[in-house]
């Protein structure tokens, strides 16, 4: 079975994943797939340096996520474009990984993809779960987090569909607003309902 793990930013969604990896569940991470697709070399980093500029690459070639950050975050135009050069080269790798875990006999396979629901991505998985707090739990976490002023904070968190609106896609809601004990609680009772059927 193919989980789709998502959550908003500082919702804790790394949170949840990190327990399911030490309970043995492999876990495929759309972000660090996202980094490695577009390292030197790659065909995406070439597609990125064609549309954006050369100015979005440091000098030595790796990819200049600031100078990028600050082209896509202040358009929604940039951003499509350059999730239609991403998002492809990262599904595809995923699916391959996905199949190496098959082979090794894993039954549950964790999709880590924190735009499932944005990018439309429900087809890659069986169930969504989506980690869930309310705004000001997550504006206050990504403030202390990041030492973000509220109004970058706020920034990031609107370039996001807003968790209400995620969780009308999940099969199952991690509430992580209490303990992380209260979190791994829920992620437990959900494994035995999956384990169940």
């Amino acid at each position: 079975m193919k989980i789709g793990l998502t959550g908003g930013i500082a919702s804790g969604k790394s949170l949840a994943s990190t327990y399911l990896y030490e309970k043995g569940h492999p876990i495929i991470d759309a972000d660090k797939i996202a980094r490695q697709v577009v390292e030197p070399g790659t065909p995406a980093l070439e597609e990125i340096s064609n549309t954006f500029g050369v100015n979005v690459l440091h000098e030595d070639g790796q990819l200049n996520r600031k100078a990028l950050g600050s082209i896509v975050f202040t358009s929604e135009e940039k951003r499509q474009q350059l999730n239609k050069i991403v998002h492809p080269a990262v599904r595809k790798q995923m699916l391959k990984e996905a199949e190496a875990f098959e082979r090794k006999g894993h039954a549950l396979i964790i999709f880590d993809i924190p735009l499932l629901v944005e990018s439309h991505l429900f087809h890659l998985v069986d169930q969504v779960w989506v980690v869930y707090v309310d705004e000001q739990t997550q504006l206050a976490r990504l403030m202390q987090r990041d030492q973000s002023t509220k109004e970058e904070a706020l920034q990031r968190i609107r370039a996001q569909i807003p968790l209400e609106q995620k969780v009308q896609y999940a099969d199952q809601v991690i509430k992580n607003t209490g303990t992380k004990q209260e979190t791994y609680n829920q992620i437990d009772a959900i494994l035995q309902t999956i384990t169940a059927t």
